[in-house]
């Protein structure tokens, strides 16, 4: 893949969350930590990522509030890995919307397997465009949505996740104009703050997939209003 999946891992023991980041990043996974609950709501939005593994015993705040947090602004999948595996708790953690529960101790082949699951049935996912398609070609950008690469005339292009994401998301609307607003929305939530973020990350893009960025073919400005991908 291009662009590996972004984990965000919220647990606050060093042993447990350096094992977990070894075991992705050796599975081409990318991986940003969180040692306390209101670091890890502040990360996820910022970092808008693929997915969360929450740990439930945080030294600053229940595990269960990180997840109310969460689900008031976004769907992205969280996977709760805790030493709690009593049933009650496992019920209370799904109901408020985890996508899944792994008792510690843990084997990695099981929690990569869940990983993947959660993944695929995600809402957020990247894959598929917009009428089911895994692939769209404009001109001579190539977006692989399943294997998530980006090929301009043939050379693949990097991008950072939220890069990708909102490639992704204009390219699925190609020939639509989307709202600042709409955009800052689907790709961080309700706390998307202003649109500095989005433009610094459009400038980023780009420059990595225009000619003339100052003139750009593919991804164009509606001033005031938002940005349209242009549709070939």
């Amino acid at each position: 893949m291009d662009v590996k999946p972004l984990v965000m891992v919220i647990e606050d023991e060093d042993a447990i969350c350096n094992f977990i980041t070894a075991v992705l990043n050796s599975n081409g996974y990318q991986v940003v930590k969180a040692n306390t609950g209101k670091e890890g709501v502040s990360m996820a939005a910022s970092y808008s990522p693929d997915m969360i593994l929450l740990d439930l015993g945080l030294p600053d705040m229940d595990g269960v509030e990180v997840l109310k947090s969460i689900r008031k602004w976004s769907k992205m999948p969280v996977i709760v890995v805790s030493a709690r595996g009593h049933e009650r708790e496992k019920v209370e953690a799904l109901d408020l919307g985890a996508d899944d529960y792994i008792v510690k101790p843990f084997g990695t082949s099981e929690l990569l397997a869940r990983m993947r699951t959660a993944l695929r049935h995600s809402p957020q996912s990247m894959g598929g465009g917009a009428n089911g398609t895994e692939a769209v070609t404009i001109g001579g950008l190539f977006i692989d949505y399943g294997k998530r690469v980006v090929l301009l005339a043939g050379n693949k292009v990097h991008l950072t996740p939220v890069e990708y994401k909102i490639l992704a998301l204009l390219s699925k609307n190609a020939g639509k104009v989307l709202t600042h607003d709409y955009i800052m929305h689907e790709i961080w939530g309700l706390y998307a703050g202003d649109s500095h973020t989005l433009r610094v990350n459009m400038a980023n893009i780009r420059r990595k997939i225009e000619s003339n960025p100052g003139t750009p073919k593919y991804i164009l400005t509606e001033m005031g209003v938002g940005y349209r991908m242009v549709e070939e």
